[in-house]
């Protein structure tokens, strides 16, 4: 079966971007973009972070990538072909493909960079993804000829191409032989992005130079697919820890992006015309989260009283300046996920969330609810909603906690209540997944219901669009009627630039994407 949404942002005829156009389109000044930290690697989704993965996939590219919408389209790969039964994916690379060293991309490359993945000295974050333990299983991977590549997998899956594009994955990005040294140590990337690494002053900057061999497949630039033909001789990404100095360096114009305002920060990036800000809503989700298993929090109804105790919408709109709109879903808003259904927010009713206190024979026992400060928003969280659930007579009591402690003891599932903050998952399944599963076997998992477990794992075996709705539809009333967890937005994702940067684009997902960016002419 042709997957013919994978095919719209290939034309018929590709447009390619030589060593000589790319070269001529680029100017020499470098563009420096701000980071809070330095990366980890240069390994495609091995000892990551996210600072890592947003520089490593202007390197490397995978076979597919994702669009803004969190939608899949091809990326070396010309087309996809899914079989009748769903397990097989073939794969036509386009033509013309080259490496930044100028050596030829074959499918011969393809499996050397999918069989290092998958070895587990490696240590690639998605092994067990792909090899049975998680969304798919891939029994065999064959080359029938040099534009060649097809995947088996052992049962289908609808996340087999959204787990292969995966940015925590590296983009599965495809590199050559050349990027490991005789004994097989990774060295650099050597991949076919439209940029290459240049220069690594570890604690300093990452400065990387337009690829001369890019190659690009024509159509609209969005997401990681698209037309990524540089513009720019070298993109300098600087370690800027503090974020009051990476506004100053943005207004002295020490640097020219800044890809991660803080909200509090957007009015006055606004007034400034040095700058120009841009903004996209997000597919993160910051949440209030029950232990279901807690003596007292075990009671759905004193969950029930906790919800109608809040204006979700007032709490969204003072934690985000009003950046954010509030979301009930663990389905972020930007998702085509996101229907009717997910967008409805019930009203604050005190009077019935008092009413379910009395049925559940509360008497005002102390609710302990953990939050941080290293967050803002999810320390301002715990005290707005310890206010409004006062008015209904429920009594919370705030802890404050380190981000490390506090991951530590969501982890190990050892809280009654807690306010905390998801990254991007950018398919309803997996969104569903990251809060979702047994207790027993995963004590972070907030939601462990063994009918929504089996709907759960159903959406990740169809790949029409229209049943998937039905099944996450379902999954929303479930999920809303058991409340293992409140969410409250998806966020927003804001950018800044000086007033002479042009065609930064900020994305869903959040990470600074420098090509088709370039400086205006004459200033």
């Amino acid at each position: 079966m042709k997957i013919q949404s994978l095919l719209k942002t290939t034309a018929a005829i590709a447009l390619l971007a030589t060593t000589a156009a790319g070269t001529a389109m680029a100017q020499d000044k470098t563009m420096r973009v701000r980071v809070n930290a330095d990366i980890r690697s240069t390994d495609p989704g091995v000892n990551r972070d996210a600072n890592s993965d947003a520089i490593v996939l202007h390197m490397v590219e995978g076979l597919v990538g994702y669009k803004d919408d969190a939608s899949i389209a091809p990326l070396l790969a010309k087309s996809v072909d899914m079989s009748p039964d769903g397990k097989t994916y073939t794969f036509k690379l386009r033509d013309g493909l080259k490496f930044s060293n100028g050596e030829p991309l074959t499918s011969a490359d393809v499996l050397s960079s999918w069989q290092r993945y998958v070895d587990p000295k490696t240590a690639w974050r998605c092994l067990k993804d792909v090899t049975g333990s998680g969304v798919a299983n891939v029994t065999n991977v064959a080359a029938p000829d040099v534009a060649t590549v097809v995947f088996t997998l052992e049962k289908p899956t609808s996340l087999f191409l959204a787990t292969i594009a995966r940015t925590d994955c590296g983009g599965t990005g495809i590199y050559h032989k050349s990027s490991l040294d005789a004994q097989g140590k990774w060295v650099k990337p050597i991949g076919t992005g439209p940029f290459m690494l240049q220069e690594w002053r570890s604690g300093q900057y990452v400065q990387l130079a337009a690829n001369p061999n890019y190659v690009s497949p024509g159509g609209e630039r969005t997401g990681y697919v698209g037309d990524k033909t540089p513009k720019i001789a070298a993109t300098r990404f600087m370690v800027i820890p503090d974020d009051a100095a990476a506004k100053a360096a943005l207004y002295s114009g020490d640097i020219d992006v800044l890809s991660d305002v803080n909200n509090a920060d957007v009015e006055e990036l606004s007034g400034s015309d040095k700058l120009k800000v841009d903004k996209v809503a997000s597919m993160g989700l910051t949440s209030l989260l029950f232990q279901t298993r807690d003596p007292l929090l075990k009671d759905v109804r004193i969950r029930k009283a906790l919800l109608l105790s809040l204006d979700i919408a007032q709490i969204s709109e003072a934690l985000t300046n009003g950046q954010s709109p509030a979301n009930l879903s663990v389905i972020p808003v930007p998702s085509p996920y996101s229907g009717k259904l997910q967008k409805e927010i019930p009203a604050r009713n005190l009077d019935e969330a008092k009413k379910l206190l009395a049925d559940a024979g509360y008497k005002g026992q102390p609710i302990k609810w953990l939050a941080t400060k290293f967050y803002p928003s999810l320390f301002d969280a715990a005290v707005l909603v310890q206010a409004m659930a006062q008015e209904a007579g429920i009594n919370i009591e705030i802890e404050t906690l380190d981000w490390a402690t506090l991951l530590d003891r969501y982890t190990a599932g050892n809280y009654s209540a807690m306010s905390f903050t998801y990254s991007a998952r950018l398919d309803p399944s997996l969104s569903y997944d990251m809060v979702s599963g047994s207790k027993d076997k995963s004590p972070n998992k907030v939601w462990d219901n063994p009918e929504g477990l089996k709907l759960i794992a159903e959406t990740t075996t169809i790949g029409d669009a229209k049943e998937r709705q039905a099944l996450f539809d379902k999954l929303e009333g479930m999920i809303r009627a058991d409340v293992p967890l409140i969410p409250l937005y998806s966020g927003t994702r804001i950018g800044a630039v000086r007033a002479n940067v042009e065609g930064y684009k900020t994305w869903p997902v959040g990470y600074p994407r420098m090509w088709g960016v370039s400086f205006a002419q004459g200033k």
